[in-house]
């Protein structure tokens, strides 16, 4: 009788013991520190170990600090380290601002504790890597595995085994009837071999795991080699090939016990919208607060230099598809919001001389903060388009309207990669379109301030804003 208990999700030991050794870690370097510096340990920092390790906890799991490491490279992970790291020093910094327990501490202290204790935990998960590869490599705890299917899947799943000796496994093979036409098998350090070869392996124990990366419409050959392989002792995984599909967000879920995975999702459903929420009002109070006099000074001479309103409002496409108002200082002679809204272009005659400099500065923006106050949209994500361009560009462009799974921004992943200004070919719009959908499909708090402070540093003046 088959199994109905599902599937469930995958524990990892080794996971959670480097959980435990990373809040150790953080316990003991503060203490290594109070006693290097011969001070004395008080409840003020019995409070700081508790936040902080709350704290991590938090982001280290949204960050999937340990979700991949085994497989993600070196390089990825201390970056992970180092943005939860700092979300856990504004959180520090938040709490001791309003809680005023700050003079309670030692600066030194605190100050040796914030450089060393990232620099230890990126140390440690070193080790564990370093560590894991030599016992592999040694030839302990090694698992010979065998690939089952020629196509782009199969050799990615090659290529990356290959890249990560760490994980333990040595592939035998590449094993399917033919190589698909095209498909590139440089670096995968694997062979083509039959599927006579895979179950003579399998049989006579040479084969510890096979993994399936057949296409989902050759069921009924894997119901068959499943069979087969039940006649054997290897460990059997399928590897689903979801990159025919265009990936937004995708992830996996059980509901009662049946494995779903997403192919088009938002990355804001619960935590992670509340989240970009309250930085989206902690960030634009803090702008509307910085910039509330140039505001006024730019509604003054917008008011003075030519007639028309001081706001430009336009109707454009919102999260889900929603119509919104998105607001902007006036930068032309006309106010078009209408089924045919010619973008602006270089030495555009409808375009102010004030306009023109407000424009190349991006500072007709600023009244878009007070969008984003009244929760329609975000600092950052995906621009907002005249709604005759949107409709326009979706029936030209595969997967133009899965922008709007998220909130439009004032800047984003596409303003900073250099796809601003005009759009007068459709590979430039695409362009804009592939790095909107890269956004969305890896968000996290620390690529929005990364997106911010590029915006900051070479976003606000360029050759293509006009």
């Amino acid at each position: 009788m088959a199994n109905r208990r599902g599937v469930r999700p995958h524990f990892s030991m080794l996971l959670a013991f480097a959980r435990v050794v990373d809040g150790a870690t953080l316990f003991a370097i503060l203490w290594l520190v109070l006693s290097f510096y011969d001070v004395s340990w008080t409840s003020a920092y019995d409070w700081m170990v508790v936040t902080s390790l709350l704290a991590y906890t938090f982001f280290a799991e949204c960050n999937e600090v340990y979700y991949d490491w085994r497989s993600a490279s070196m390089r990825k992970d201390v970056m992970r380290i180092v943005g939860v790291w700092f979300f856990v020093l504004v959180v520090l910094v938040l709490v001791g601002y309003f809680t005023k327990v700050s003079e309670h501490y030692s600066r030194r202290v605190v100050g040796t504790w914030v450089l060393l204790t990232p620099l230890v935990t990126v140390l440690l998960h070193g080790f564990y890597r370093s560590l894991l590869g030599y016992v592999r490599r040694s030839g302990c705890n090694s698992r010979r595995v065998a690939i089952v299917g020629a196509n782009r899947l199969g050799w990615s799943v090659a290529r990356a085994i290959a890249e990560s000796p760490w994980l333990g496994f040595r592939v035998l093979g590449v094993y399917d009837e033919e190589n698909e036409d095209g498909q590139e098998t440089d670096g995968a350090e694997a062979v083509l071999r039959g599927l006579d070869s895979l179950y003579q392996e399998a049989r006579s124990g040479g084969i510890d795991v096979v993994f399936i990366a057949w296409p989902m419409h050759e069921e009924l050959r894997m119901r068959a080699l499943i069979r087969r392989l039940a006649d054997t002792t290897a460990s059997v995984y399928l590897v689903p090939n979801l990159f025919v599909f265009d990936l937004v967000q995708s992830d996996w879920q059980v509901i009662q016990g049946i494995p779903v995975a997403s192919i088009y999702e938002t990355p804001f459903r619960s935590v992670e919208g509340l989240a970009k929420r309250v930085a989206d009002i902690a960030f634009s109070c803090l702008a509307i607060a910085v910039s509330a006099l140039p505001m006024l000074m730019i509604a003054v001479v917008i008011r003075c230099s030519s007639p028309g309103p001081v706001i430009f409002k336009q109707r454009r496409y919102g999260v889900h598809g929603e119509l919104i108002e998105v607001w902007k200082f006036r930068t032309m002679t006309v106010c078009e919001d209408g089924d045919n809204v010619p973008q602006a272009r270089r030495n555009d005659p409808r375009i102010t001389l004030f306009g023109a400099f407000l424009r190349r500065t991006s500072l007709d923006e600023l009244p878009q903060f007070f969008n984003v106050l009244h929760g329609t949209m975000s600092v950052v994500g995906p621009r907002p388009h005249a709604v005759s361009h949107n409709e326009y560009y979706r029936r030209r462009i595969h997967g133009y309207m899965l922008r709007h799974k998220v909130k439009p921004g004032i800047t984003g992943l596409a303003q900073v990669k250099g796809f601003r200004g005009e759009t007068d070919t459709l590979d430039k719009m695409e362009g804009r379109i592939r790095q909107d959908l890269q956004y969305i499909a890896n968000w996290s708090l620390l690529l929005d301030i990364k997106i911010v402070l590029l915006t900051i540093v070479k976003g606000f003046v360029g050759k293509q804003a006009y």
